[in-house]
């Protein structure tokens, strides 16, 4: 059992949970995930990146976005409740080195497995140039984290509520024209908006590194869900990545087969919502 030690919601539908984990805290890396089961009995396991650590607190922190049954029903845990499984540390390590100018790009909830990234990108000396990106400020999350780390950060939102009103994509492609260029490019969020980084930095032959982890099922490379095509061949996101070449993936196959099952989540999403209306129907005293 995993006791939760801090709730927070970060932006709408985003939650923060930091649970104790203390053999996990000690052993994870930058990149790496764990797989969480708020239920042992009927429940799904999900994959979530550990988005930060404290070996010495013997915890680690979860940062998820509640888009389907289990992690709206993490959305309902608080402080002192548990979570009964957490597996992990899973996946390999992020690649680390000193490049010289690392260039790391989020998106949305993506900006959560980026920030252990940039920790680590930061520790090996490198030079960082942050660049955040959200539909609208409400949706923003670890703005302070990330500017504590950065050296440079540019915030964009979709709809112009803050910071500057662009895709993350234009101010990556300036970054690329600066004379000299970064050595190095990490990015995560939703797959388009990794698929249009890597082909941003492509012209500009900068090395770029995206993370899969929304593919995931088993999170152990038995059940085969999160096939991809990697250079043209059959990788698997939870033993052979989650983090791999930007220019090699095939993103219009994994884009393809993560709609594969959008009718049964839809109804499951459906579902939940249900059960939690009942819940506080149940909660509320009567007249």
């Amino acid at each position: 059992m995993h006791r939760i030690l801090e709730k927070q919601q970060l932006a709408d539908e985003v939650f923060l949970l930091r649970v104790e984990a203390p053999l996990i805290a000690r052993e994870r890396k930058a990149g790496q995930f764990v797989m969480v089961q708020a239920d042992t009995r009927f429940g799904e396991r999900i994959p979530l990146t550990i988005a930060d650590a404290n070996p010495s607190e013997g915890s680690i922190t979860l940062i998820f976005q509640t888009v389907g049954k289990t992690t709206h029903h993490l959305a309902t845990l608080n402080v002192g409740d548990a979570i009964p499984a957490i597996l992990g540390p899973l996946g390999r390590p992020t690649h680390i080195e000193t490049f010289g100018t690392a260039v790391a790009v989020g998106g949305g909830i993506g900006i959560a497995p980026l920030h252990p990234i940039i920790q680590a990108l930061k520790a090996a000396g490198n030079r960082l140039i942050v660049i955040l990106g959200a539909r609208t400020r409400n949706l923003l999350i670890l703005e302070d984290q990330m500017a504590r780390l950065a050296d440079e950060l540019i915030v964009c939102t979709d709809d112009g509520s803050y910071g500057r009103k662009a895709l993350v994509t234009e101010p990556l492609r300036e970054v690329c024209t600066r004379v000299p260029a970064p050595d190095f490019c990490v990015a995560i969020g939703p797959p388009i908006m990794m698929k249009a980084c890597a082909e941003t930095t492509r012209p500009f032959r900068i090395p770029t590194v995206v993370s899969l982890n929304t593919i995931m099922v088993d999170g152990t490379g038995m059940c085969g869900g999160c096939r991809v095509t990697v250079g043209g061949k059959t990788r698997f996101v939870c033993v052979d990545g989650p983090e791999f070449d930007g220019h090699q993936v095939d993103f219009d196959n994994m884009m393809l087969r993560l709609r594969a099952y959008k009718e049964q989540e839809d109804a499951a999403h459906h579902q939940c919502h249900l059960e939690l209306e009942l819940a506080r129907l149940e909660r509320k005293p009567s007249a």
